[in-house]
């Protein structure tokens, strides 16, 4: 495991401070699952880059074309 030295705003800081203590974690869990999250949505982003750029409007019809052309069950209404 590392060790980092991280400067925060004051506001930042005491912000985490209470949200970790109402989170029953101590800061430092706190910031660590704060960066897992962003790294977490970042890599989400560029999969979906990476998706976006195999994809093909002829595949897409295929796909819908696939679907029956109904009404949704009542449980799907709403």
């Amino acid at each position: 495991m590392s060790a980092l030295s991280l400067r925060l705003p004051d506001s930042l800081h005491n912000r985490a401070r209470v949200l970790s203590k109402r989170d029953r974690v101590s800061i430092n869990q706190f910031i660590a699952s704060a960066v897992a999250e962003k790294i977490s949505a970042l890599e989400t982003e560029d999969y979906l880059n990476e998706r976006a750029k195999r994809a093909s409007r002829k595949k897409f019809e295929i796909a819908l074309s696939k679907i029956p052309d109904r009404e949704p069950d009542e449980y799907d209404k709403y």
